[in-house]
């Protein structure tokens, strides 16, 4: 059978083929008369409109590009549900692209992703080359970074307040009688690593207090796992672990009773994220929030604005969260969140 156009759809409805254009347009005005007549017409015939087409002639795809690193860290997940659900109530959908962790796999993948025509892209903790940076501008895709800043190559970022948090967490440590505090960082070539340890540094200097060990985890559970082996098998362990994020903390606290130490009673472990798993009674982890929520409604507000400007500006936002209480950590007494 041959497809169904529709110029026969509008035949069918008895309205214009523009009509049916505008029907099938998200944002797209179009009275309820005429929506139910076309709708009813398309179901009778069994049209489906073609959104490739429509891109053509519009000159927009309203498919937006998300470029991830890794998935097995819980929050991207999570962060990808929410992208995906609030692009879809504007009228866009989301394609994903995974890429490694290096500026010249990230590079390829957008390049790929511009060869779609997407009308954005949000690239999640990843960076891109300057050169690439300016290349989507000149073609006018906006890039918003997602959970990673990168200063110098005029794209817009939206992260959490790392610097902040990791400083907070840190003096909850402090204040509830922990000298003997290690770090266990994220990787060091992202920004969320850089800026969470150099809060645990602002911390720990202000208290007059020097770092028991300070690690880069890599963002990853088995190396996170066996630093955290290396600095508690000693003579002397420490009273304390502030890890870069959740996914590595859950490592760690794997790591610690695996040499009989017990979270919360002999070492404290803090995390960063509040991923979902960090609530189970397994873990049952101290962390630092990520307002995962108004971050993603910030990466969706620039992104749209950039999309609709003629003349679109970068635009830098930090998020401030909040440190969730919970049994993996000894609470100082009267502490507030």
């Amino acid at each position: 059978m041959n497809k169904v156009t529709s110029a026969e759809v509008a035949a069918r409805a008895g309205v214009s083929q523009s009509a049916v254009s505008r029907v099938f347009t998200p944002g797209a005005s179009a009275s309820a008369k005429t929506v139910k007549k076309v709708k009813q017409a398309a179901k009778e015939l069994g049209y489906r409109p073609n959104s490739l087409a429509r891109a053509m002639v519009s000159g927009k795809s309203r498919i937006i590009g998300l470029v991830v690193a890794y998935l097995e860290n819980q929050f991207y997940p999570v962060a990808l549900e929410r992208l995906s659900n609030a692009l879809q109530a504007k009228g866009y959908h989301l394609l994903v692209f995974t890429a490694p962790n290096s500026t010249e796999g990230v590079d390829k993948v957008v390049e790929d992703l511009m060869g779609y025509q997407v009308d954005g892209i949000i690239a999640a903790s990843v960076s891109l080359s300057s050169d690439l940076a300016e290349r989507a501008q000149a073609a006018e895709i906006p890039v918003v970074l997602f959970n990673r800043a990168q200063k110098g190559a005029g794209l817009s970022n939206v992260t959490s307040a790392n610097r902040n948090g990791a400083r907070r967490a840190t003096e909850f440590l402090i204040e509830g009688g922990h000298n003997r505090i290690a770090h266990i960082a994220g990787w060091q070539g992202a920004s969320t690593g850089r800026d969470r340890q150099a809060g645990f540094t602002e911390a720990m200097d202000a208290a007059g207090l020097a770092p028991f060990a300070m690690v880069d985890g890599m963002y990853s559970r088995p190396v996170a796992m066996e630093c955290a082996r290396q600095i508690a098998s000693g003579s002397q362990i420490p009273d304390a672990i502030f890890v870069g994020n959740d996914h590595m903390a859950f490592g760690v606290i794997d790591a610690l009773r695996g040499l009989g130490l017990i979270p919360g009673q002999d070492i404290s472990v803090v995390g960063y994220d509040d991923v979902p798993l960090a609530a189970w009674e397994a873990y049952d982890l101290t962390t630092f929030r990520q307002p995962v929520n108004r971050m993603v409604e910030a990466t969706i507000d620039i992104l749209m604005h950039q999309i609709d400007s003629a003349e679109p500006h970068a635009e830098t936002i930090e998020i401030e969260g909040k440190l969730i209480l919970r049994g993996s950590a000894r609470i100082p007494q009267g502490w507030t969140t």
